[in-house]
């Protein structure tokens, strides 16, 4: 059987992939899709780690225009990120998967506080982690905490779970002709604000040399695909 090219993997989960074609709120199907990818990766023999969005139930960028002070806007879509870690966590133990998840906000009734140490062992033990409430900072994405926690764990790839296929030069909704990329370097990224990630966290992917998969999750199978190292979507990584 063919060994995977990742050990140990940080799954980025957008908040918009979980609300599916509603757009808004928790699609049960796309929860069990994502859950039944996650079961294969790990019968594969991979450790995994999950770090989720929550900008399909509120984002504190869209509160703060609307004239919110920015940080409560932000602590708010800290919460919408443990609503859907809670509800990942259920459709991942009907799978028959052991799940843990850590908040960067204490909230014990519910979850366990994010400490590193006690992630790896969980991941050690073939648990999957469930990374919620951000990095418990304002003004940080999830993004920047995929990128945190993936260096925090030693994380060999993160993958970017989106609903395109990879990382385009245009909207491909909005641009029928946009091309898609394979291969990107992380100064590309910056330089021509191609928004696979926000600037803190591409940085911090470029300063650690942890490369990304971006590729779209709604087509099953494709979280495999990519640990095992096949030709999907779009890789970022450090300029050869």
């Amino acid at each position: 059987m063919k060994q995977p090219k990742y050990k140990r993997v940080v799954l980025k989960l957008s908040g918009e992939a979980l609300a599916g074609k509603e757009n808004f709120g928790i699609s049960q199907e796309i929860l069990t899709s994502i859950a039944q990818q996650v079961k294969q990766v790990k019968e594969a023999g991979v450790d995994v780690a999950i770090v989720v969005g929550g900008g399909n139930i509120w984002r504190g960028v869209a509160g703060s225009a609307k004239g919110m002070d920015r940080a409560t806007a932000d602590y708010m879509g800290m919460l919408a990120t443990v609503i859907n870690s809670l509800a990942l966590q259920d459709a991942l133990e009907t799978q028959g998967i052991d799940t843990r998840v850590q908040t960067a906000i204490e909230m014990r009734q519910i979850a366990e506080p994010y400490i590193r140490r006690r992630a790896i062992r969980h991941l050690e033990k073939g648990r999957v982690v469930i990374f919620a409430a951000g990095t418990g900072n304002p003004y940080f994405s999830t993004d920047t905490t995929a990128a945190l926690r993936a260096a925090e764990i030693e994380a060999e790839v993160i993958l970017m779970a989106k609903k395109v296929d990879g990382v385009y030069d245009s909207d491909p909704v909005k641009n029928p002709n946009a091309k898609m990329f394979k291969d990107l370097g992380y100064i590309e990224v910056l330089n021509k604000g191609l928004g696979v990630m926000d600037s803190t966290a591409t940085s911090l992917c470029m300063d650690n040399d942890i490369p990304l998969i971006v590729f779209n999750v709604n087509k099953k199978g494709n979280i495999l695909k990519a640990v095992m190292g096949e030709s999907i979507g779009t890789f970022v990584g450090r300029e050869s």
